[in-house]
């Protein structure tokens, strides 16, 4: 059931947080081309709450589902709208606008990696390396592996948590080297994992290696301090960024059903879940969506950051402004697809809870 209350003030908190982000991103760009910022938004609409300093107009909005800064010379509503200003958006330098329109999403990949290193530091809740069951036709059960044993390395690469094992697996080609912990001794055997059919999270069927083992369930919590913080930033922030990209292609490849896309109710309801499960899953979860507001926000639709860039891209390569009647329909139309995918989605997450209950 969606847990309404606290999963809303926590997804509220959560996208405030990474839209106020986003928005400074394209906000310090901007003042470094020295463009005038005319209006620093969180949410849009009703502005119940603002205060102009240094020529700019900070102000919360009644909707929080986004946000904006407005640039002089620049306004998505009225895509025509021009100045000649020193100071304006679009008397600067097709590469200058690109620098302003990829801060935004370049500020939620630096976000993210920021939270990927807190949470390091702070200590990631993960699975043991020590085993608990087997699988049937297991191949470390059949190489003299026991329950409780504690994986250790694999070949030369070190085992510290039970996801890093599959990885490993997986890289590897025919024999491996198990080192493992019992009852304090560290022994070593060598086995082949098992070549099987299993299914990837887009459903897909894929040949995996299995050493046939299962996890006791014991739970740590694993740091990760100094350079080593930083380099799992960089991996998760990695690996966060492929799957969002792959997710798409499986979207518009028909791999993966468009009901499976989930809006704000779902960000809502999994906030107040994934907030129970403590303060440092919590910020993973932020740094995920983080990771997500970016590369959605680069894809060229003509509305977002990403077609914005494509149009100066494309004043670069030919020397000339796109049409102005071709730039104008363009967002227009762009607007009108992402406000038909926000319906969707809300329809997708309403569904789903019905079919729940």
């Amino acid at each position: 059931m969606l847990n309404s209350v606290s999963g809303f003030i926590y997804a509220l908190l959560a996208l405030s947080f990474l839209i106020f982000f986003h928005e400074l991103g394209h906000f310090i760009a901007a003042r470094i081309f020295k463009v005038k910022v005319e209006v620093f938004s969180i949410g849009f609409g009703k502005k119940f709450l603002k205060k102009t300093w240094g020529g700019t107009e900070y102000c919360l909005s009644a909707i929080p589902l986004g946000g904006y800064v407005q640039m002089k010379g620049q306004n998505d509503l009225n895509p025509n709208e021009r100045s000649g200003d020193f100071d304006s958006y679009n008397t600067k330098a097709p590469w200058q606008r690109v620098i302003i329109l990829f801060a935004g999403p370049f500020a939620n990949f630096l976000l993210a990696f920021l939270l990927y290193m807190a949470a390091a530091n702070i200590g990631i809740p993960s699975l043991s390396p020590q085993i608990g069951a087997f699988l049937e036709n297991s191949a470390a059960e059949e190489a003299g592996i026991q329950i409780n044993d504690t994986i250790k390395a694999i070949n030369n690469a070190e085992i510290n948590i039970w996801q890093d094992i599959k990885k490993v697996i997986n890289k590897s080609s025919n024999e491996v080297e198990l080192w493992f912990l019992r009852d304090g001794e560290l022994l070593n055997t060598k086995l082949t994992p098992k070549v099987l059919e299993s299914k990837n999270i887009f459903g897909e069927n894929i040949q995996e290696r299995f050493l046939g083992i299962k996890p006791s369930g014991a739970v740590f919590n694993m740091r990760y301090g100094g350079l080593e913080s930083v380099s799992y930033a960089t991996d998760e922030l990695a690996e966060a960024s492929i799957l969002i990209f792959k997710s798409l292609q499986k979207l518009i490849t028909g791999v993966v059903s468009p009901k499976e896309l989930g809006g704000i109710i779902a960000i809502v309801d999994l906030s107040g879940e994934v907030a129970k499960s403590g303060f440092v899953v919590f910020i993973i979860f932020i740094a995920l969506i983080s990771v997500n507001l970016g590369v959605i926000n680069l894809l060229p639709i003509p509305a977002l950051d990403g077609g914005h860039i494509i149009f100066n891209l494309y004043e670069m390569i030919f020397r000339k402004a796109p049409n102005e009647k071709v730039f104008y329909y363009l967002t227009l139309a762009g607007w009108g697809l992402l406000l038909l995918l926000f319906a969707f989605t809300i329809y997708n997450d309403i569904a789903r809870i019905l079919a729940a209950d």
